[in-house]
């Protein structure tokens, strides 16, 4: 799933490719990726991008005078930019395109969703607020006023595990499963650890894991080409999707607890004292 950091270098790409041109055709292949449906899609016709924005894991291009395009890539989806597009018209269930969008240039980009589930969603507003899944969001952990006493603030009364808090996007807005695991490795903090029962040494080695990991990610991120974001993000990981491999920091190996639509990775030399976690019918340390 692809998010904050790579949602963000998507944001900058777009930004340098869209910005100043017109949207002269959007083609809706699948109707499932639409959410809306007054105004159509096809509403942005004839509207210049002004700007792109970036809500969480949502992408937002804003346009003149016209409405916003708002973009969620969901577990499967993807951005495909093409300097010039296929002629013709895509026929609808084949293949994973879901969504064509042509400048004028004769340029633009295909969203794509691969898999059965369909969650990629397209909206189309007079406002990003008017998207339930920004309106719900929180603060964004890259923001300039997003500092450590606002951090703690948020986990006080969580009662619950720390993974989950860091996943939810009306906490935290941007990160997901990926990404919660790389920072509490980083934290050399147990998924399964209460937020609330965090001490302040504890949160304040929290905060600067989460503010570093999605920082340096943003970085490496920043300037790759949209096709070449996933496998740049997989490049950085250290513990997530790497079950069985050595711990870049210990040696140890990394370890997985699965759940029954994800699982989440971790090392445990560095994060649970070396003893492994239970399986996902416990939810705490073994004894």
């Amino acid at each position: 799933m692809p998010e904050l950091p790579e949602v963000e270098a998507l944001k900058d790409f777009l930004t340098e490719n869209l910005v100043g041109h017109e949207i002269v055709r959007v083609l809706p292949v699948a109707i499932s990726v639409l959410k809306t449906y007054d105004p159509p899609v096809t509403a942005v016709e004839g509207h210049e991008v002004t700007a792109v924005h970036r809500y969480g894991k949502f992408l937002d291009l804003a346009t003149a005078d016209g409405p916003h395009l708002v973009t969620h890539l969901a577990r499967a989806g993807w951005l495909h930019w093409k300097d010039q597009l296929p002629s013709g018209m895509p026929r609808p269930g084949k293949g994973p395109l879901a969504l064509r969008v042509a400048l004028e240039t004769g340029a633009g980009f295909d969203l794509t969703e691969a898999g059965t589930q369909k969650r990629l969603a397209v909206y189309l507003v007079q406002d990003p607020q008017e998207v339930p899944g920004v309106a719900r969001l929180g603060p964004d952990p890259l923001a300039e006023d997003f500092d450590e006493t606002r951090f703690a603030a948020l986990l006080k009364d969580e009662r619950r595990q720390i993974k989950g808090a860091l996943r939810d996007q009306s906490l935290i807005a941007g990160v997901g499963n990926a990404y919660s695991d790389e920072i509490l490795h980083v934290a050399r903090m147990s998924p399964f650890k209460l937020a609330s029962s965090l001490t302040p040494e504890e949160t304040a080695r929290l905060y600067e894991a989460l503010r570093t990991t999605l920082t340096e990610a943003v970085e490496r991120s920043r300037g790759v080409a949209a096709g070449r974001l996933k496998a740049e993000k997989k490049s950085g990981l250290r513990v997530h999707g790497r079950t069985g491999e050595p711990c870049p920091v210990c040696g140890d190996t990394v370890r997985e607890v699965s759940f029954s639509d994800s699982s989440l990775q971790y090392c445990p030399t560095c994060q649970t004292g070396g003893k492994p976690l239970a399986d996902r019918r416990m939810s705490r340390l073994l004894k």
